[in-house]
């Protein structure tokens, strides 16, 4: 036992982190996480998934974080054969379904960077609910190239 001590405890803390879930009211937001930016970057995206557990729909309105000048809902959009950015003004989370925020898809923008996105420093994002409320989440920063959660295998699906 004494030996394997030693391993047991390796195995531990080499263990990827896993993110929390956060809660308002019938509302599950999952996996919160953003990409790192370079130093100068001006803009960042952050990631997470929305379930709602409830019997009736609801829409995310707002976003905000004190990392960002200001925080927007966004979307990739292909329009005449070309990937664009459009804001959103709000995104409905149906009841029983979920909403995925994942490169190429809806995000949540970040504009005026306060600080550059540094892996492994998180930061705190603000998600407002038409009906739930709202709920602070805390934000994983994951390597530059990081396409999704590390614990899901089909990560590699994604296209952009």
């Amino acid at each position: 036992m004494k030996r394997s001590l030693p391993w047991i405890l390796v195995a531990l803390f080499a263990a990827p982190a896993i993110s929390a879930d956060f809660d308002v009211a019938d509302i599950r937001i999952s996996d919160p996480w953003s990409r790192a930016v370079p130093p100068v970057a001006p803009t960042g995206a952050a990631y997470l998934t929305i379930h709602n557990r409830g019997a009736a729909g609801d829409r995310l309105i707002g976003v905000q974080t004190p990392a960002a000048g200001h925080a927007e809902l966004h979307e990739h959009v292909h329009q005449d054969g070309l990937m664009k950015m459009q804001k959103l003004e709000s995104i409905s989370i149906d009841a029983g379904e979920e909403v995925s925020f994942e490169p190429g898809g809806y995000h949540v923008m970040l504009f005026d960077l306060k600080q550059p996105l540094t892996e492994g420093t998180p930061f705190p994002l603000t998600l407002h609910f038409e009906k739930a409320g709202s709920v602070e989440l805390e934000v994983e920063v994951r390597a530059p190239g990081a396409t999704g959660n590390p614990r899901h295998s089909d990560d590699h699906h994604h296209h952009h």
